[in-house]
């Protein structure tokens, strides 16, 4: 802003406590403090929305340049992708042509019985133990997880059910 010295800012004080007066230099003195801060603020609010902006219109210009560079490798990406798989079809096509000469070449051979999946003979669910349940159940180890209310259910005599 405006650049004051100590002599500048004595003379303005001597012509303020002549003008004014020294009973209403200090509420003025007060005013004039309360603007120059609002002045400031103003000024420093101005200068971070003009930054702002300019942050904004470059992270924009950076997109842009982001989004072209995506597309550019997305189609070579396709177009390398589509030349690969015609390649590859037209060597499956000359192959399956030149096989004894038959278009459609089965999956199997005529006199080969088709596979059939058949499930291996385990139950894949059941959880193992390395101890065995006779052994278990002498020992008097618990195999489920009953609640408190269910076990007392359970050993309670039969006259008393509810």
């Amino acid at each position: 802003m405006i650049d004051f010295g100590f002599d500048k800012i004595a003379l303005i004080g001597a012509v303020a406590l002549i003008v004014i007066g020294p009973e209403k230099l200090p509420r003025v003195a007060r005013t004039v403090g309360t603007l120059m801060g609002k002045a400031r603020r103003y000024v420093a609010d101005v200068k971070a929305e003009v930054n702002r902006s300019i942050e904004l219109e470059e992270l924009q210009k950076i997109k842009t340049q982001f989004e072209t560079a995506a597309r550019d490798v997305e189609t070579s990406v396709n177009r390398e992708i589509n030349e690969a798989s015609n390649a590859f079809n037209s060597t499956i096509n000359e192959a399956r042509v030149g096989y004894d000469g038959v278009n459609d070449a089965p999956a199997y051979e005529p006199w080969m019985p088709k596979p059939v999946y058949k499930r291996p003979n385990k139950k894949w669910r059941l959880k193992r133990s390395a101890m065995p349940n006779w052994y278990k159940q002498r020992a008097g180890v618990r195999s489920h997880a009953q609640s408190g209310a269910a076990r007392v259910a359970r050993f309670r005599p039969p006259g008393l059910k509810k």
